[in-house]
């Protein structure tokens, strides 16, 4: 009998993956209203979040980083699909945003494969990934295309984004 049941599909394991696909669903519905305050409602306080741009972010400067994005973000769109659910606490996502480059005022399209870690209904773990190169290619123009692949351009634009938030940070407080 015991074997029985553990052959059966748990409802609580299944509750528990619909409830992270939720927390998905919730993140980028908020991102394509540019609502930072409930993206970042979907993070614990001790989260670390990484893309190419930005690096490695942890606690309050993850909200930060989505805040600044979502107040300076021009011409913005967003959708997300293909929400896979891993296992109970791992899941991935497809999301593309189309947006106006503030510095530079060149558009972008950034195609972006989101990795994430839920535990309790909350965001732990977040990394993106995007190609840096078409990304700068887009951004910057002439100077992504024939530089972006080096890592003199990636570590300038890692510098600048950095730079960006430390500033925003500190304006906000």
């Amino acid at each position: 009998m015991e074997a029985n049941l553990l052959n059966k599909p748990s409802t609580f394991n299944n509750q528990f993956m619909n409830g992270n696909e939720a927390v998905i669903r919730r993140f980028y519905t908020a991102f394509q209203q540019l609502d930072y305050a409930t993206m970042n409602s979907c993070y614990t306080t001790d989260a670390v979040f990484s893309d190419p741009v930005f690096g490695l972010l942890q606690g309050e400067e993850i909200p930060a980083m989505w805040e600044m994005l979502c107040k300076t973000a021009k011409n913005f769109s967003l959708d997300f699909s293909d929400i896979q659910l891993l296992d109970e606490e791992y899941a991935t996502c497809k999301w593309v945003a189309g947006y106006t480059f503030s510095k530079t005022g060149r558009p972008v399209v950034n195609n972006v494969k989101a990795h994430m870690r839920i535990r309790q209904g909350k965001i732990t773990e977040h990394t993106d990934k995007f190609d840096l190169w078409k990304w700068s290619r887009q951004a910057l123009g002439i100077p992504g295309l024939l530089l972006g692949w080096s890592g003199f351009i990636q570590n300038k634009v890692h510098r600048t984004a950095t730079r960006s938030l430390e500033k925003f940070m500190k304006a906000e407080k």
